[in-house]
């Protein structure tokens, strides 16, 4: 039992968090050990205060913790909100990414187990333009309600969430290009496809929605792969010189397109994109 009480007036202060050290750690000590004290420090906690504490404890318990990207990010002067959008990308996880690197090995070694890049060189285009895809929108980004609240234009969002699929994209398949030395420069070929694909994809997605036209370009890149292989006069056409032209002539072409329609991707907030039904 205790021979002492706390004193009225330090026990209001030590209950508005006013109360200073030594007494603070006297008076925590005493409460430890005496009920009567601790009972007459309920009655003196406002419980309006009380409340309000307890929530701000369960926001904070709440909060989601910045990973190391995220702080990466903050640290390098990028907004908070910013940095927390862009690595909410759903194709920056790391399953993704495993995703994405089991592919392509399993591509390269196929590539030399029949001695020919067309395989390769058909399916690294598609890579950046899934990806770029399943970045934005109301159907495949789990973030997009978060990204339409946040104080940042839609195409902004876009652009930022493009480049940082794309760099890890272009990095993969850059480093799945260097297993493949026996074919010099074709093996590059890929690289003005997938430019190539990801701006047509982008600049068609207000009108056909984000999942149908990144579909329908890709369904475009097969149908060419298919004919260019049963016509063997033609080779590889795009991944000829000619092809290569043609490649980069429609990636700057969608390139603009794209920056004419940027503010159709904030037409409408919830649903994303305007109706097919405007065409």
């Amino acid at each position: 039992m205790t021979a002492w009480h706390l004193a009225e007036d330090d026990l209001r202060a030590y209950a508005r968090g006013e109360l200073d050290p030594p007494r603070l750690w006297s008076a925590d000590t005493h409460l430890t050990a005496c009920a009567p004290c601790r009972s007459r420090l309920a009655d003196a906690v406002d419980p309006v205060a009380l409340d309000l504490a307890w929530e701000r404890l369960d926001a904070e318990l709440d909060a989601p913790r910045p990973g190391a990207v995220e702080r990466l990010l903050t640290r390098t002067g990028v907004a908070d909100h910013t940095a927390r959008l862009l690595t909410a990308t759903p194709v920056l996880r790391r399953s993704w990414l495993l995703a994405v690197v089991s592919v392509l090995v399993m591509t390269v070694l196929v590539v030399h187990l029949v001695s020919g890049p067309a395989l390769f060189l058909a399916l690294a285009p598609l890579l950046p333009l899934a990806g770029v895809a399943v970045s934005y929108g109301p159907t495949l980004d789990p973030s997009y309600e978060m990204a339409v609240v946040a104080p940042v234009h839609g195409f902004r969002l876009l652009m930022i969430r493009t480049v940082a699929v794309l760099t890890a994209g272009l990095v993969f398949n850059g480093l799945a290009t260097l297993a493949l030395p026996g074919y010099g420069l074709l093996a590059l070929a890929w690289l003005l496809p997938a430019l190539a694909l990801t701006a047509t994809g982008l600049a068609l997605a207000p009108r056909l929605g984000p999942v149908l036209a990144p579909v329908l370009v890709g369904a475009a890149w097969v149908a060419v792969l298919l004919v260019a292989h049963t016509q063997p006069s033609t080779g590889l056409a795009p991944f000829s010189a000619t092809g290569q032209s043609v490649t980069a002539c429609v990636a700057v072409l969608s390139a603009l397109l794209l920056y004419r329609g940027r503010d159709r991707f904030d037409a409408r907030p919830v649903g994303g994109f305007p109706d097919t039904g405007a065409l």
